[in-house]
C-alpha cells in the first residue's frame, strides 16, 4: 500500500470516528424540546381495544358541525414506530355523511417516529397522482397561514357485493414543533439537525394529517370542506402559530 493510500484510509477512519463520537456526545447531552401540540392524559387504544398509551395528542371531540369518535392506532404502527411515540386519532362525521380521519403522531426521544408521509398513503393501497404545497388561513388566536402539503390520490374500493369502483383520496399534512411549522419533510429534518447541533435540543416534532375519500370529480369540493375543518380545529390542539401574513 502506498503512503498516499494509507494516509487517505487513515483520514477516512479518523473522520468516521469523529462523527460517531460527536453523535454519541449529542445523544447523551441532548434535551427534548416541547411539542407544538397539546398532550393530554387520555388513553389511546389498538383495534382490539387494548390500551397502548396513557397519554395522547389532543383532538377536539366536536369541530364545527362534525361529531367524532376515537380511532385506534394500527398494529403496523405499534410494531414499527418507537415505543415512546404519542398518538392522537379521531374519526369525524358531519350531519350530511361527510367523513374524515384526523391523526397526530408525536415523536419522543427517537426521531424515527416521524417518517415521510407518502409512505402512509401508498402503504394503504393509494396511488399518489399529485402533490401541492399550499397554505390554509387560520384566524384564531390571530390570523396566519398554515403551511400544508396536499396529496391527491387514486384507489380502488370494493363493495360488500365484490364490485370495484375508483375512489379519490385527499390527504393533507404538515409538521409542527415548538415555534416551528413546515409542510416540507426535508426542511423539518434540517431544522431538527440544526437545533440539535446548535442548542443540544432535540425538537419534538408532530406530524398532523387529515384524510377524506370522495368520488372522482369531487376533489375540490372535498378539499374545501377539509380546509374549513382544519382552520376551525387547529387552534384547539396546536400551540405553535405561524407568522402573521403581510397585509
Amino acid at each position: 500500500m502506498s503512503k498516499q493510500k494509507w494516509f487517505l484510509g487513515a483520514s477516512v477512519l479518523a473522520l468516521m470516528g469523529l462523527v460517531a463520537g460527536s453523535l454519541l456526545y449529542l445523544q447523551s447531552h441532548q434535551k427534548l424540546g416541547r411539542p407544538g401540540v397539546r398532550i393530554v392524559p387520555v388513553t389511546i387504544h389498538d383495534p382490539d381495544g387494548k390500551v397502548v398509551g396513557t397519554n395522547s395528542a389532543y383532538l377536539p371531540e366536536v369541530v364545527l358541525n362534525f361529531s367524532s369518535k376515537p380511532h385506534p392506532v394500527t398494529q403496523v404502527e405499534l410494531g414499527w414506530l418507537p415505543q415512546d411515540t404519542t398518538y392522537g386519532r379521531r374519526y369525524y362525521t358531519a350531519p350530511d355523511g361527510f367523513e374524515l380521519l384526523a391523526s397526530i403522531v408525536v415523536m419522543g426521544t427517537d426521531r424515527t417516529s416521524i417518517h415521510k408521509p407518502q409512505y402512509c398513503l401508498t402503504g394503504q393501497g393509494w396511488r399518489i397522482d399529485r402533490s401541492d404545497q399550499t397554505t390554509i388561513r387560520v384566524e384564531r388566536p390571530r390570523p396566519y397561514d398554515l403551511p400544508v402539503m396536499r396529496l391527491t390520490a387514486t384507489g380502488i374500493r370494493e363493495t360488500a357485493a365484490g364490485e370495484k369502483s375508483v375512489a379519490r383520496g385527499i390527504y393533507v399534512y404538515w409538521f409542527v414543533a415548538d415555534n416551528e411549522l413546515t409542510a416540507d419533510h426535508l426542511e423539518r429534518m434540517w431544522w431538527m439537525a440544526r437545533d440539535l447541533i446548535c442548542t443540544g435540543t432535540l425538537q419534538r416534532w408532530a406530524y398532523v394529517s387529515c384524510f377524506a375519500a370522495c368520488l372522482p370529480g369531487q376533489e375540490e369540493a372535498t378539499y374545501r370542506r377539509m380546509k374549513e375543518f382544519i382552520a376551525a380545529s387547529v387552534p384547539e390542539f396546536q400551540a405553535t402559530r405561524g407568522a402573521s401574513p403581510e397585509l
